[in-house]
């Protein structure tokens, strides 16, 4: 059966169940809803979503970070973090194990103005890459969420102009590359190879939403084992309440 999964860094959750959250929710009506930049800590909000599991990964500082993900089907174990110290702090990772599959969320490092943050977001790079390349060895990997980086050129609105910036930089694309190479398929691009104008993020400045200025950079990386069970990939850009809009992918694969 095809089992629906949505990806939507919400950019605080707290202010977009003030908007349209649970109209979102329930038109979306997704088997797996995975929520980046939750920006809670446990206690500061209570969800009502019937027939929905929760999983929380809170950042140790208040107001940032965090993850979700909400699932009707319950897993056999979930871990939080990739289990390295100096990644584990931001609440950034969850892994739900299932019969047949790993679902992973991540809010990937942003590597910030000037770049600040580049060398660390290297060194997440390379270590997220190893942890999924460790859960692929025992089953199929779903890996979702806002990986903070536009892959190519087709990716972005304006490249020229962006290329040293964070998130476009030719380290962080290279990563990518990387882990592409290493056995995951972008779900979007393999459904739509050479759509342009594709976009999930866009800032706030600049009526950037309203001219579709944007970047892609929200997604869902399957594994090797996984990829001819992929039957379709969406980018809700209809979808508002956040800078980001929620992404989905349609996989026919059983839990």
């Amino acid at each position: 059966m095809d089992l629906k999964f949505i990806s939507w860094n919400v950019n605080g959750l707290r202010a977009v169940t003030g908007k349209n959250f649970y109209e979102a929710f329930n038109s979306l009506d997704a088997d797996f809803f995975c929520l980046q930049e939750t920006k809670l800590q446990e206690g500061q909000i209570e969800l009502d979503l019937p027939g929905y599991f929760k999983f929380w990964n809170y950042a140790e500082k208040k107001g940032y970070s965090g993850t979700a993900i909400f699932t009707k089907h319950e897993p056999l174990s979930a871990a939080y973090g990739m289990g390295i110290a100096e990644h584990d702090r931001e609440g950034r990772v969850i892994t739900l194990e299932y019969r047949n599959f790993y679902l992973v969320t991540v809010y990937t490092p942003n590597s910030q103005t000037e770049l600040k943050r580049l060398d660390y977001r290297m060194r997440w790079e390379d270590d997220f890459k190893k942890y999924l390349l460790s859960l692929a060895a025992k089953k199929g990997v779903i890996v979702c969420g806002d990986l903070n980086v536009a892959h190519e050129e087709i990716d972005i609105k304006n490249p020229a102009s962006n290329r040293r910036n964070a998130g476009f930089t030719d380290e962080e694309r290279g990563k990518m590359t990387e882990l592409l190479a290493a056995g995951f398929t972008d779900s979007f691009r393999h459904f739509y190879p050479e759509t342009a104008g594709a976009y999930s993020w866009w800032s706030y400045r600049f009526h950037a939403r309203e001219k579709n200025a944007g970047w892609r950079i929200d997604y869902f990386l399957v594994s090797e084992g996984l990829k001819q069970s992929m039957t379709g990939a969406k980018i809700h850009s209809e979808i508002l309440g956040s800078d980001h809009c929620p992404v989905e992918l349609t996989c026919n694969c059983e839990v």
